[in-house]
């Protein structure tokens, strides 16, 4: 995904751009794209905070950010990579803390939107489920034989 530093607008083709998007129907790019709104993030700005209810879903077009759990950062993120879904999809608090790097822009979608991208569009909710089992992968200690 490129680098953006213009005033960004969500459209059809910055989400296409996204790989979480990638390959989803038209009908659920218009629906994100009514959905998603712009959002800016300072450098050091705290996007969520580890046991704070989740409410939105933050994707990243622009910029990096740490996520770190109980103080210890786990990995960061950068332009494609998205944020706060667990807490959407499970209900829960957030599990980690994200901390911009340097200015972000980003794309948040609320839980009322979420809920219903993910009713309408399941090929949305599969997306996500696969972004969430290669983060659990990566994370899992290696098994040796």
């Amino acid at each position: 995904m490129t680098s953006m530093r213009t005033a960004m607008t969500t459209t059809p083709e910055l989400l296409h751009a996204i790989p979480l998007f990638q390959g989803l129907p038209e009908s659920a790019i218009a629906a994100i794209a009514d959905l998603a709104r712009p959002a800016e993030f300072a450098a050091g700005a705290v996007l969520m905070r580890q046991g704070d209810p989740g409410e939105t879903l933050v994707v990243i077009v622009d910029g990096r950010v740490t996520v770190d759990q109980n103080g210890r950062v786990i990995r960061e993120l950068g332009p494609g990579d998205f944020l706060g879904e667990i807490s959407l999809i499970d209900g829960g608090p957030r599990t980690a803390t994200a901390t911009a790097v340097d200015h972000i822009d980003a794309l948040v979608i609320d839980r009322e939107g979420f809920d219903r991208l993910m009713n309408k569009h399941p090929v949305v909710r599969l997306g996500l489920v696969m972004a969430l089992s290669e983060r659990l992968r990566q994370r899992a200690p290696a098994i040796s034989d």
